[in-house]
């Protein structure tokens, strides 16, 4: 497995305060402490951080950048040393627990996993230690069991009602949905009985299409396209994964893509109303960083959702009308397909 460790020295020092702004290759970069940093409790001291990505895909690894660099803006403001350490667990259980019991061993002052199952693993792998676990964009923590005193982070929890009402919005004459979603994903459990709880008070018939890997989700995708109207997905990893390979078929089809971020629609989905995961990631580095600097775990926190992202490109495909959503939300961003 390899790693990337990232190195950051500052020269300069401040009181620390959360902000609400917004296996890989290896790299290193440092600096000297400069001499004339103003003095602190914290002052030239290091710590060291694993950052535990559950897979790679668009949303996680925009979180994982944001967070990077936000713990090199905080060093640099606090006059600290933050060297950090990117894992990948390939989204296997197995690696993920290996993955823990070496940042256990290795003695890391703190851990940030990203994704549901990474911070299950995390918090299983620190139980009985000191190590804060501090997740992020976990849709679900109660759900998830993650309620150990050690564990905290940050939530990316869908208004699925939401965007359900951006759908039919779109198209009040929607007959069926289809509820596309792995069964392995404890972030999209809640999100999709919410999904047909809305379904069944409006009428609305919907399909299932389930799946644990990108060949299952294809086939799953591909076998409810005569079936329905439009399709739904929660913030889901394997989903995500897949994105990509699934979109111009929908397109195709004609049928709209709606799904739990925007990482989705960058890749082709249709539409989202949720969190801005670059904030997300800042957000999730500034509790790191007051867990290890200061020995205080922050609160838990969920995330102001609301940004609307569309995808143009995917609109003209399909040729969605989607101006009603600019009445529904504060702010419409429009994006075209990009491979992240």
């Amino acid at each position: 497995m390899k790693k990337m460790n990232k190195m950051i020295a500052a020269s300069l020092a401040a009181v620390m305060g959360l902000s609400l702004a917004a296996c890989g290759s290896s790299a290193s970069s440092s600096a000297a402490a400069s001499s004339e940093a103003a003095s602190g409790a914290a002052e030239g001291k290091t710590y060291r951080v694993a950052i535990v990505q559950q897979l790679d895909h668009a949303s996680l690894n925009e979180i994982r950048k944001a967070a990077e660099t936000e713990l090199d803006a905080k060093a640099a403001e606090l006059g600290v040393t933050i060297e950090y350490t990117e894992f990948n667990g390939q989204n296997d259980a197995t690696t993920l627990n290996q993955i823990g019991s070496q940042v256990v061993s290795d003695g890391y002052d703190a851990v940030m996993p990203i994704a549901t199952l990474a911070a299950q693993c995390m918090q299983n792998a620190t139980e009985g230690t000191d190590i804060p676990v501090v997740y992020a964009a976990v849709s679900d923590p109660e759900t998830a069991g993650l309620t150990a005193e050690n564990v905290t982070g940050t939530s990316d929890a869908l208004n699925t009602d939401f965007i359900l009402d951006m759908m039919f919005a779109q198209n009040p004459d929607i007959q069926t949905v289809g509820l596309l979603y792995s069964l392995s994903e404890d972030n999209s459990k809640q999100p999709i009985e919410d999904a047909k709880a809305y379904l069944d008070a409006k009428g609305v018939k919907y399909v299932e299409g389930t799946g644990n890997t990108t060949d299952e989700i294809v086939a799953a995708t591909n076998n409810m396209l005569d079936q329905v109207d439009a399709i739904f997905t929660p913030t889901d990893n394997r989903v995500m994964d897949a994105e990509l390979t699934i979109a111009e078929s929908l397109i195709q089809a004609g049928v709209p893509h709606y799904t739990g971020a925007d990482s989705f629609v960058r890749n082709g989905a249709f539409a989202t109303c949720g969190v801005n995961y670059t904030e997300l990631g800042a957000y999730t580095a500034d509790m790191v960083v007051d867990a290890v600097v200061n020995g205080n775990l922050p609160a838990f926190h969920v995330m102001d959702g609301g940004i609307i992202t569309v995808n143009t490109e995917t609109a003209e495909g399909l040729g969605a009308d989607y101006s009603a959503f600019k009445t529904m939300a504060g702010e419409v961003v429009k994006v075209t397909t990009t491979e992240d």
